[in-house]
């Protein structure tokens, strides 16, 4: 019989992380898919990056502006209440309009984001 276990989270007891001056993450991570409270100054820049994983953006409070594309030819202001679904592989890029909560959903969980080789947001 399969013991597994059920956890409950606190988003308000959890560590945050600092990435940068203007980012912060709390992570939550199941076998199949990861969910993460992002915190964004505005003016916060996430570069252009693709990854296997696919994403679903829910945003809390504040606003993104995203670029989507190698081009980035196609934009999209995703403002709190709304919700942007990136397929798997697709470049985008983003910004924060104002100071910003966003959760992220991702499946499978992002691998660079638990052994810390996502250097691409720690940049700024």
């Amino acid at each position: 019989m399969d013991q597994r276990s059920v956890t409950q989270y606190r988003w308000k007891d959890m560590p945050e992380e600092p990435l940068s001056d203007l980012l912060s993450r709390k992570l939550i991570t199941g076998d199949r898919m990861m969910l993460a409270h992002v915190y964004l100054k505005q003016g916060c820049i996430v570069p252009r990056h693709s990854h296997e994983n696919e994403q679903i953006t829910y945003i809390l409070e504040g606003g993104l502006r995203f670029w989507i594309g190698a081009d980035e030819s196609r934009v999209i202001d995703v403002l709190a209440g709304e919700v942007l679904h990136i397929p798997s592989g697709v470049p985008h890029k983003a910004e924060a309009l104002e100071d910003t909560l966003d959760v992220d959903i991702f499946s499978p969980p992002r691998q660079d984001w638990l052994d810390k080789t996502d250097d691409y947001l720690r940049q700024r």
